[in-house]
């Protein structure tokens, strides 16, 4: 597959409702994939990519903090998933995280940005680790909320413990099954994370929880493909670059729950591994930390930037 250069889309929407005072437009970073993604404010690029059941609308809050205080804030969907292309499977590494990285990268070049700083949150999260490991002369700087790297998060699941992550075991499955579970009752599926993963449900009110149980229902075949991935290319990926000793160049912030508390693992230790220069940080909110403690996300990107 041979891409075409990375160009802009239709002209700019003024009004974009999800986060206000912010542009969007399309952009192209693949053959036939076009993001759909926000952008306001000046200064210093930095990059925040959403995770599941999500889209960017998670970082309403961070990413106006951010753009008011001396930043250009880029937010897009994710492939995949919110109002971004969905390609279909045609192979592994349509929705490898090495592909999805290489989007944002094209996708910051493409806004003017050939170094940047880069935040994510679960899925995403996964995705900003493979665009620091494959682009260390674009990305600058990495936070990541709670997620694991991939080969450390399948070998903390064992044994009773790793029904918490059913789900990771039933979206790996091969195409068919879990598609058409998934789209027998997706609001209850999807649902069931928005629910259990938040402490504070103020945090997601009706509104925003209906956007993402609306976004997460339109992207069935995407959403399983990328946990498909997880379960198989990025693995392959991983293991190469663990057994090849590569790790993060960049400054590191990691944000989590107390997840090794309850699965019997020493995440800053799982974590020092892959990033020498880190700051890890285990939080008290629930997963959706973006929406539970947005001021507190905020001051660590600056932070992460200030490094």
């Amino acid at each position: 597959m041979t891409p075409p250069p990375p160009s802009s889309g239709p002209a700019p929407r003024p009004d974009l409702t999800d986060l206000p005072g912010f542009t969007s437009q399309r952009v192209a970073v693949d053959d036939g994939v076009w993001l759909d993604v926000a952008v306001a404010g000046s200064g210093t690029p930095v990059v925040l990519l959403h995770g599941f059941p999500q889209t960017r609308l998670m970082w309403r809050h961070v990413a106006a903090d951010l753009a008011a205080t001396g930043h250009t804030v880029i937010c897009p969907d994710l492939r995949g998933y919110g109002a971004s292309d969905k390609p279909d499977e045609t192979g592994p590494e349509v929705y490898a995280k090495r592909t999805m990285a290489r989007d944002i990268v094209r996708l910051a070049a493409a806004l003017g940005h050939d170094r940047f700083a880069l935040a994510g949150h679960d899925r995403g999260a996964l995705v900003a680790f493979r665009a620091a490991l494959d682009h260390p002369e674009a990305v600058t700087r990495v936070a990541l909320l709670d997620i694991l790297p991939t080969l450390d998060m399948w070998d903390s699941l064992h044994g009773t413990s790793a029904a918490v992550g059913f789900h990771l075991y039933l979206l790996a499955q091969p195409p068919g099954l879990p598609e058409q579970l998934l789209a027998g009752s997706p609001d209850a599926f999807f649902g069931h994370f928005l629910d259990i993963w938040t402490q504070d449900r103020a945090a997601l009110p009706p509104e925003i929880r209906a956007a993402y149980l609306s976004a997460s229902a339109a992207a069935i075949p995407s959403i399983t493909a990328d946990y498909r991935a997880t379960a198989g290319i990025d693995v392959t990926h991983d293991t190469a670059d663990r057994d090849a000793g590569r790790t993060l160049g960049t400054p590191v912030t990691v944000l989590q729950q107390d997840w090794g508390a309850a699965l019997g693992y020493d995440a800053a230790a799982l974590w020092r591994a892959w990033a020498p220069d880190l700051r890890h940080r285990t939080v008290t909110c629930g997963h959706f930390m973006a929406e539970e403690e947005p001021g507190m996300v905020a001051e660590e990107i600056r932070g992460l930037l200030a490094r």
